[in-house]
């Protein structure tokens, strides 16, 4: 097996030439892209300073420089974390909580302060991947996994006065890893679970190239919770990305991902229709991409696209070969944004897009819309303060007109203390399956929120310790559900979500580091007073690293969740859990890396959604490259 495995490794590495990272991304994230601490020691609790989201304009800004909630995790805190499983980096980030279905790879849902998977918008690269053809139209995560990720980047409320649809709990735009020369690594574990990731890149003085890929295969275990046939999982997924600079201020770019996986489930078998083993087996195809061209100049910046995303579904029961459902949702979207820098810090911010989706399934033949909008944000950042304020309107072919406002406000008081604080409108078009399909209703209006924040942070100018408290509240109205009286889709629930969240990391020697994450969640129907399913009230993150005086890095992680209700009519409990990782790893001169880790080390028994199974205690090792 140790030869099998060294093999796919050095297979991988053969097969990648690096993931995305030159000067700018397709939305200006060029830099995060690029790995820049590829030849550093990996630092023992990551160093959240200095970082840049563009999920509040679009545009590169400072994390400081904004009063949106915003968390960024790079490549470093990614492989710290270990493991291909994406919801596990996710919990570093407060008031984010996931359902899944079962082991990897099973349909997994994350929430932001209380809002539903398809409230939350995500961008692969600057590309809009929520999945056109699904009944909510949000992402499944379930076909997400690490191993080309380079960045997570996640802003906490509404935002679509940037963003536009989707934008109500958040965004989350995710960059695929990249940088010069040759990265890689390979690890094997509980439940034969092997998984490789490589990636590699060259460049000029003119122009980046690269390509990376990761492969998956696992096992598994029974998604029924009352099962005993184990569900595989079994993923490839490959990226590239070009870079190249006509002019000192002039640059095109073109970026595409491919993953292609298949996924063992289980149903609700007759006759009596509860959960349980079946041979279902869904094959999942995803392939998104982006080209463009940025401008760069003196007082102006400009960044045209054109995108395209498709997501594709076929299940089948492997037992007779009976083909029980099929999906295709695509989506293509031009958009322009701009940048004018004015005198005195002032700033005008303006954009324009058009989206045209389309999806069909095996039981109806599908449809089309299509929403066009545009932005302007006026921005001033002024010695201690920088605040913005903007307005969109969104126009879409079945329902009409959209207006979303927005703004936040960050002064810094001094001696690393800064108040923050936000306020914006989110809206989320209904998904076409609720449009059109033979359960849809055309008369439907989109969900909308208000959100607000505001908070308080501290950051020591040595980075050694971070501080952050946020207070939150987000209303929503319109939210669509299923109505049992017309078997049609409606506008049915209004909901309120409001709590606090807690960050805090601290580095008090060089050898150790420790950081956490807390968030108190309510989230209630305000029609029914009843609290809405799957939202626990409490979520805490707790990890940290030592590094021995032999070089050996030991780190834990701690989750702990509140208990929930499944359902909407608060009947079926979900109970509270507490779970334990231990890692270590080990680095081996400047371009080796030893790693293992043992997840669920108590065998916590746990369901993230009723009926299904999470991953019992299982122990990984592997070996990381770096050239």
């Amino acid at each position: 097996m140790t030869y099998a495995i060294l093999r796919a490794g050095a297979a991988l590495s053969a097969l990648a030439l690096t993931a995305p990272g030159w000067a700018q991304s397709t939305d200006g994230n060029a830099a995060s892209l690029v790995d820049e601490n590829a030849d550093q020691a990996i630092p023992l609790v990551e160093d959240r300073t200095d970082q840049t989201t563009i999920t509040v304009t679009g545009f590169n800004v400072r994390v400081d420089d904004t009063g949106h909630a915003v968390t960024v995790l790079d490549a470093d805190e990614i492989d710290a974390v270990q493991g291909p499983d994406l919801t596990r980096v996710l919990t570093r980030v407060p008031s984010v909580v996931f359902n899944r279905n079962g082991p990897l790879g099973a349909f997994t849902a994350v929430r932001v302060r209380g809002g539903a998977n398809e409230q939350l918008l995500v961008l692969i690269d600057g590309v809009r991947v929520s999945d056109p053809a699904a009944p909510s139209g949000g992402f499944d995560f379930g076909t997400l996994t690490t191993g080309t990720i380079g960045k997570i980047d996640v802003l906490r409320g509404s935002n679509s006065t940037i963003w536009g649809s989707d934008a109500v709990a958040g965004v989350i735009d995710i960059s695929s890893r990249g940088a010069p020369g040759v990265q890689g690594q390979v690890e094997y574990g509980a439940r034969d679970t092997l998984s490789a990731r490589a990636s590699a890149g060259i460049e000029s003085d003119a122009t980046y190239a690269g390509v990376g890929a990761s492969y998956v295969t696992t096992d598994g275990f029974s998604a029924a919770a009352a099962g005993t046939e184990a569900d595989g999982f079994e993923q490839i997924a490959v990226t590239g990305s070009v870079f190249h600079s006509l002019t000192s201020t002039v640059e095109l770019f073109a970026q595409g991902r491919y993953a292609q996986g298949e996924n063992e489930f289980d149903g609700f078998p007759p006759p009596t229709f509860a959960l349980a083993d079946t041979l279902d087996v869904q094959d999942s195809e995803q392939l998104s991409a982006i080209v463009g061209a940025n401008y760069f100049g003196q007082d102006l910046s400009l960044r045209a696209s054109a995108s395209f995303a498709d997501t594709s579904r076929d299940n089948f029961d492997e037992g007779t070969g009976v083909t029980t459902f099929t999906s295709d949702g695509q989506s293509r979207l031009v958009q322009l944004r701009g940048e004018y820098r004015l005198i005195g810090g002032l700033t005008l911010a303006f954009g324009g897009s058009s989206e045209w989706t389309d999806y069909e399934t095996l039981f109806d033949a599908g449809n089309d819309a299509n929403i066009t909008g545009g932005y302007v944000q006026a921005g001033w950042v002024l010695g201690n303060l920088a605040a913005r304020a903007g307005v969109r309107i969104d126009d879409h072919s079945a329902f009409g007109s959209e207006t979303s406002f927005g703004g936040d406000v960050s002064y810094a008081l001094g001696n690393g203390w800064r108040l923050r604080a936000s306020a914006g409108e989110g809206y989320r078009a209904p998904s076409l399956f609720q449009l059109y399909s033979d359960f849809g209703n055309a008369e439907l209006q989109p969900e909308t929120s208000t959100s607000f924040d505001v908070g308080v942070a501290k950051t020591s100018t040595d980075g050694r310790f971070a501080f952050a408290a946020t207070a939150f509240r987000r209303t929503s109205a319109n939210l669509i559900d299923f109505d049992l009286d017309t078997f049609t889709y409606a506008n049915l629930a209004r909901a309120r979500a409001q709590g606090f969240e807690l960050e805090l990391t601290l580095r008090p020697t060089d050898r150790l580091g420790l950081g956490s994450a807390y968030a108190y969640t309510e989230a209630e129907n305000r029609d029914t007073g009843l609290a809405l399913a799957r939202r626990p009230r409490h979520a805490l993150s707790v990890w940290g690293d030592w590094e021995t005086p032999l070089g050996l890095i030991l780190g834990g992680d701690v989750r702990l969740v509140g208990e929930s209700f499944d359902n909407a009519g608060n009947t079926v409990p979900l109970d509270g859990y507490v779970t334990l990782d231990l890692r270590a790893r080990y680095p081996i001169g400047d371009a080796f890396e030893l790693f293992g880790r043992v997840e669920n080390v108590f065998d916590t028994a746990y369901e993230t959604a009723a009926g299904y199974a999470s991953a019992p205690r299982g122990a990984f090792a592997g070996i990381r490259v770096g050239l």
